[in-house]
Order: structure tokens, then sequence, then C-alpha cells
């Protein structure tokens, strides 16, 4: 295959200042013994779930345990619901599971809850983290931000990034189907976290960067090129996937904030999410959210497009001022059709109804979603506060 992620060598030396090592390929759990051996590490926590323990976790362990490394796995505790999530209890949990080994380093084995959760304890504990991923299924294994459910509430800290990855494709190509379609959602949502960054440059001074424009704008362009091939699950297409969503972790690591990658599709995702945690539900796949989100955030932002409803904004005179200039970008987000059809290939979710979200909580999510990220100035947020 001919196509290559944007990642210049420029690129590459200054994500390699925040991360040392990105190993995609079969077999990398392989390579995680040396790399700790050159770091002079001796005492390392794990932390998995029941299911990345199976996934990944316990050869990990046993390969480490081989080179005489002084190991701890803490497998995090689920909810009532079965569920891992990123609150106060399981950071805490691990928390303590790093002092009491006095770890030098946490190795993250799972997907986005466990490594927001290790990128939270870790960060507090002044350690870093390895990123291992045992999904495709999200795009935040490298970014600074730890998305934390905080009584009930979800809250984006700054924190910090891993350094190192090893992304074992045997282990990722046989991921679940619905994590797999979930990744691919999460790329998809790009379109749209793309447009609201641009938006909120233009009309809020939101500080953007173009460098990380385009690292993200080149891996959702070339994993929506092979979605075809992203579905058959084989090895060369689930590569793609996952060096689409680390390449997404690279800018938002560069840029240092979410913006890249996280709009107001996210800012739906997040809602639900905390509306299912304070109803005892149990959770969905993060990716599989922001897919759906994203459509309806696309049918949205066309429809205002057409009925020019920038032009009418007096509250926020750029708004108007930009106006052509935001419909030119808004060009670029597909219509919500064909997102459908591009979610179907990989066997994902392709409408909120799917997930089980009530129409009166997608319509309340749509009046309120912005109030999630505040600071952040979508589209969604002026069509909510603008008048």
């Amino acid at each position: 295959m001919t196509d290559k992620l944007l990642i210049n060598a420029t690129i590459k030396e200054q994500y390699e200042s925040h991360i040392r090592s990105i190993q995609i390929k079969a077999g990398a759990l392989y390579d995680i013994a040396h790399y700790l051996e050159k770091k002079q590490y001796g005492r390392i926590l794990l932390a998995v779930d029941e299911h990345t323990y199976v996934a990944a976790g316990k050869d990990l362990e046993q390969l480490l345990l081989q080179k005489h490394f002084s190991i701890l796995t803490t497998s995090i505790t689920a909810n009532a619901m079965n569920d891992v999530i990123a609150d106060e209890a399981s950071i805490v949990e691990l928390l303590l599971d790093v002092q009491q080994h006095n770890a030098d380093v946490v190795i993250a084995v799972g997907g986005g809850t466990i490594h927001d959760i290790v990128r939270y304890a870790s960060y507090t504990a002044g350690i870093g983290f390895i990123s291992v991923p045992t999904a495709p299924s999200v795009d935040g294994f490298n970014s600074k931000g730890a998305p934390i459910i905080l009584r009930g509430y979800k809250k984006t800290i700054l924190t910090h990034g891993p350094e190192a990855v090893f992304a074992d494709l045997t282990i990722i190509s046989n991921a679940p189907q619905p994590m797999i379609a979930a990744g691919f959602g999460d790329l998809i949502g790009k379109y749209t976290s793309l447009f609201d960054w641009k938006f909120g440059a233009l009309t809020m001074g939101e500080h953007y960067s173009d460098d990380a424009a385009a690292i993200t704008n080149s891996a959702l362009q070339l994993c929506v090129k092979h979605a075809a091939l992203i579905a058959k699950r084989d090895e060369e297409g689930i590569s793609l996937l996952i060096q689409g969503l680390i390449q997404s972790g690279v800018a938002m690591l560069l840029f240092g904030q979410s913006h890249p990658a996280s709009g107001a599709e996210h800012h739906l995702s997040h809602y639900w999410e905390m509306e299912y945690i304070k109803e005892g539900k149990k959770q969905l796949l993060h990716g599989a959210k922001v897919g759906c989100a994203s459509i309806e955030i696309a049918s949205l932002y066309h429809k205002l497009s057409t009925q020019d409803w920038g032009m009418s904004i007096q509250s926020n005179p750029r708004i108007g001022q930009h106006w052509d200039t935001i419909k030119q970008h808004l060009a670029a987000i597909p219509p919500g059709e064909e997102l459908i059809n591009l979610l179907a290939m990989t066997g994902g979710p392709t409408s909120y109804r799917h997930l089980g979200v009530s129409d009166e909580l997608f319509a309340r999510s749509m009046q309120h979603a912005h109030l999630v990220r505040p600071e952040r100035y979508t589209m969604l947020h002026a069509y909510n506060v603008e008048r």
C-alpha cells in the first residue's frame, strides 16, 4: 500500500520529544521488556480490567516476570453495571497500588477508559506511563487530556501523554467487531471536530494549528478511503485504523489540547455518558456514540448553512463576517446520509436510537451538551447561545 499517514520528519521530531517510541506491528508486546530494561525500570505496575487482562495483560505479565521485573497487576474494579469507568474510585484504586508498589512506571493495557485512569493516576504520582492498546476503539491512547468523571460530571483534565506506545496488531486484530467499528466512528467524528475547531478560531479567536489540523485530517481521509479494508478485519486494515487513531492522538499531543479531535459530537457523547451514569445504565462504546453524534451534528450544520443562519447573528458579528469562509469549511463535512453509509460499512450503529438513546435525551443533549465544555466555542454552542 502506497498511502502514508502525514507524520513527516519535522512532526516526528516534535512528537518524539513527548513519545519516545511508537511500535505498531505484530508482536509489539515482545518489545516492551527491552524498552523497560533500556529505561532501567524495575518496578512495573500493569493496569488492566478483566477483559484486557485476558486479551494481553496476562501474556505481558508473564513476559515481564520471565525477565525478573517486579510486577504488580491492578485489575480496575467494575461498577454495579459491570462497567469500568474513569471516576474517583478507579483513580484512587490505581493510585494506592502505584504508591504501595513504589512503581517506576505504569503500563495501561486496554482501551480508552483504562488509559484515562492510568493517565491521570500516573501524572498525579509523578511517574510516566506506557500505552498498550488492546483494541482500535478510540484515539485517546496518546493524548494529554484525561476525561474523568467527578461526582457524576465529566471533566477533561490536562495531564500527560504516554512515553511509549506498543500496539500489537496480533492482539488488536482480534478485538471484537463493535470495538473496531467504534474506532472508525471516533475517526468519523473528526469531520465535525475539525470544522468546530476552525469555527471557534474564526469567530472567537481560539488558538489554531494548521499542522495539527492537517495531521488529523490525513488520518481521517486515509481511513475513510480504506473503510472497506478496515471492515474486513484483516491486519492491513486494522493497522491503518490504529495508525489513524494514534496519529489523531499525536495531533492532540502536539497541540496540547483536544481541539483537533473533539468538537460538538464529543460533547453529545459525554452528555449521554453522564446521563447513563446518573441513571445507572450500562455504558455505551465511546466511538459508537461519537459516530452517531457526528451524523446529527453534520445534519444540523448543513441545515444551518442552507438557511444562511450565520448572517442573522447579531450578538457575535464575527460569525456573519466570516460566514462565507465558514460555509466553505462546512462543505468539507459529508452530509449525514454519507456518514451513515460509512459507519454501516464497518458494522457500527448509524443512529442514536440504535444505541438506545431516547429521543428526549437526544433533544436535551442538542440543547445543553455545549455546557460540558463551555470554554469551547463550537457551532452547536453558538447555535444554542447566540441570538
